[in-house]
């Protein structure tokens, strides 16, 4: 293993995170803050020791994701064992492309049950409170986890790399756009228009408002990129569709 990659990989990861939190906390928390106040899920902001206490899980987070990172896919014990590849001519173009969607469906149903599990009353506690400590979240609180939710969190690598060939790009730009995803559901404003949640697509899309509410309320909306799991099996609040639609109805003069 080298000291390098994992300086590297910190550096990847943390860089990522942290621009991308940052620009979003910019534009919502401070610059732009009253012109889209009316977008804001929750109309109220959390406070500042909420917001760096959420700084500083993710920078936990980051160290723990870098790590464990390190050991699967360079501690070659390990790394000989997986589908991890280099060369996109191996398995050719076609599976190149077709492996994302894959990896968004085996993340989103990883999450989701990981995610409940965790909601337990023997684990809450232990994994899933510091998370939760955000009632109100911020795009900061996309990282903040207790180190014990944060290798839960990372344990989707080993999914990926042990149950089909991933390549290191697949790697690389699939957990950027996790994590654009992420700070967009802890972002406490709502971005898609009226309407989205009872359209034909976006009936099957997470958003910012169901996110928000499993904060809130602790209960339901367990999903990540996608409402299927939540709908299939019951766990979507009844009052998210009246909900999406009273925060995105709203206009600028309210």
């Amino acid at each position: 293993m080298s000291w390098n990659f994992f300086w590297r990989n910190v550096s990847l990861i943390g860089t990522r995170y942290f621009v991308l939190a940052l620009i979003a906390f910019l534009i919502f928390y401070i610059i732009w803050k009253r012109r889209f106040f009316y977008r804001k899920i929750q109309q109220k902001f959390p406070r500042s020791k909420d917001i760096i206490r959420e700084m500083l899980y993710s920078a936990s987070t980051i160290a723990i994701f870098s790590s464990i990172s390190l050991l699967a896919i360079n501690y070659e014990p390990i790394a000989r064992h997986t589908w991890f590849y280099r060369d996109i001519h191996q398995y050719g173009w076609l599976y190149y492309f077709l492996a994302f969607p894959l990896m968004m469906f085996v993340h989103d149903t990883y999450f989701y049950f990981t995610h409940r599990l965790m909601h337990h009353k023997a684990l809450f506690k232990w994994f899933h409170l510091v998370h939760h400590q955000s009632t109100n979240p911020s795009p900061w609180a996309a990282y903040a986890f207790h180190p014990l939710e944060a290798v839960v969190e990372i344990g989707v690598l080993f999914v990926f790399l042990f149950c089909f060939p991933v390549h290191k790009t697949h790697l690389m730009i699939f957990f950027l756009f996790m994590i654009v995803y992420n700070v967009y559901g802890h972002l406490g404003y709502e971005l898609y228009p009226k309407g989205f949640s009872r359209s034909r697509i976006g009936k099957w899309i997470n958003t910012s408002i169901n996110h928000n509410q499993h904060h809130q309320y602790f209960k339901g909306n367990y999903g990540l990129y996608f409402l299927f799991w939540d709908r299939m099996l019951g766990t979507i609040r009844s009052d998210y569709e009246e909900r999406f639609e009273e925060v995105a109805g709203r206009s600028v003069r309210e």
